[in-house]
């Protein structure tokens, strides 16, 4: 195989690479950095996260998991093994073969991307950049963020992207909560900014997973990771729209897209819901549909599935206005108890949670809120901290209950036994029959 440049340290970093010889370093320690950091400790590759929270080093090595996909018992026995630590003295990347970044990468209130922590994490690499290294950046961003932004900044070492390091992209693809795909069997793709960089990352993520594709640039990958999450926000917000048409029309959209689905081909079935939440769907569109705007081109689709998906939570404080005029009821002074907090069934994550946006709502319809969530013990909501009920054993105190997270360890049979009124946004009540459920 020809390479460009780079032979002497491709080859060394290649060997390390096959013989599990190469120290592996993760920069961000959360949903993605540690269920990674893990896999490749699992895999016999001497490991070592980095992260500027302390709290969360001090728990790594204690073997404590705060990620639900990450057992603890897991943890302890790769900290004991002498496979994994954690520190946050940045100066250790050097002692590191390969560096893979997985940052936040948050909106701005402009929605333009917040590429601070990216710029930050690259800042420590440079500062102790060596040659014969391989970067990995999975942060999710827009097109051209590697090329453009981080290759520049780790060049001003001295050192030369292809000749003395490497670098690359790779989406990240975490599903936290999902029992099904996991790091190991979900396929991960790679792109190089020059053929040495791609083969060494696909080289190197081949050894946690059972397929590492590569693309033909860092580009292609930054653009593969933005068309799966907008993908997926057109199609919920299609289907949002659908079920806002549906309820017009006094039909089930359950049911409808249930039938839909019973077709082999050509239909994918997608779900609506009180609004989209997390990291991902909610904000990785937005950096496609910035970057776009930079080269004066308007992406209709992004902007109005943003529209309508971001509508949802007013259209489940409508169904529940609706819902307690039938039963003589206004907002004001209506007690009513929000069923989920995590922006997903079975994750302690608030972020973009659309229940935030329907407690708020309620708030300022003056009712009498409280909400119940095992997984989120208390929220902070407009400046204010705020607990989770203790148990379900209130329910009929309330005036309605709201579901709004369809958390699986929740018996929603009991929950309709005992509450008055239940506004489903999620079809929690699926086979469930009462003249007190009221659906989206």
């Amino acid at each position: 195989m020809n390479f460009s440049g780079g032979t002497m340290h491709y080859k060394e970093l290649s060997d390390k690479i096959n013989s599990k010889k190469a120290k592996v370093g993760i920069i961000g320690l959360g949903y993605v950095g540690l269920p990674l950091a893990t896999g490749f400790a699992s895999k016999g590759f001497t490991t070592c996260g980095f992260e500027v929270d302390a709290s969360k080093v001090k728990n790594v090595k204690k073997g404590n998991s705060y990620i639900g996909d990450v057992k603890s018992e897991t943890l302890k026995s790769l900290v004991r093994k002498g496979m994994l630590d954690a520190t946050s003295d940045f100066k250790r990347l050097k002692s590191c073969d390969a560096i893979i970044i997985c940052v936040p990468t948050p909106l701005r209130k402009s929605k333009d991307p917040d590429v601070s922590y990216i710029v930050s994490a690259a800042e420590a690499v440079k500062s102790s950049l060596r040659k014969g290294q391989l970067v990995i950046l999975e942060s999710t961003t827009y097109p051209g963020t590697t090329s453009e932004l981080v290759m520049p900044l780790l060049e001003k070492s001295g050192l030369k992207c292809g000749t003395d390091f490497f670098l690359a992209f790779s989406p990240e693809r975490v599903d936290p909560s999902n029992k099904t795909y996991k790091i190991e069997n979900t396929p991960k793709l790679v792109g190089g900014i020059t053929p040495e960089s791609g083969d060494l990352a696909q080289r190197l993520y081949s050894n946690v997973t059972f397929q590492a594709i590569k693309v033909s640039s860092t580009e292609a990958a930054e653009m593969v990771k933005l068309l799966e999450n907008t993908f997926r926000a057109v199609n919920i917000a299609l289907v949002n729209e659908v079920a806002l048409m549906c309820a017009k029309l006094k039909l089930d959209v359950w049911e409808i897209i249930d039938a839909a689905a019973s077709k082999p081909f050509g239909f994918m079935a997608f779900y609506p819901g009180p609004g989209i939440g997390g990291h991902c769907i909610p904000l990785d569109p937005q950096y496609l549909s910035w970057k776009l705007k930079t080269l004066n081109f308007y992406s209709r689709f992004i902007e109005l599935a943003g529209e309508m998906n971001s509508k949802m939570p007013e259209h489940v404080i409508e169904r529940i206005g609706n819902a307690l005029n039938s039963f003589g009821k206004s907002f004001k002074g209506s007690k009513i108890l929000i069923l989920g907090m995590a922006y997903k069934k079975d994750v302690v994550d608030v972020r973009e949670s659309p229940a935030l946006d329907v407690y708020t709502l309620l708030a300022e319809k003056q009712a009498k809120i409280d909400y119940y969530d095992p997984y989120i013990p208390s929220v902070t909501i407009g400046g204010k901290k705020i607990k989770s009920q203790k148990n379900l054993n209130v329910l009929s105190c309330y005036d309605a209950v709201v579901i709004v997270t369809n958390h699986t360890d929740i018996d929603y049979a009991s929950v309709v036994k005992k509450s008055k009124l239940i506004v489903d946004s999620r079809n929690a009540t699926k086979g469930i029959k009462s003249p007190k459920i009221v659906k989206l």
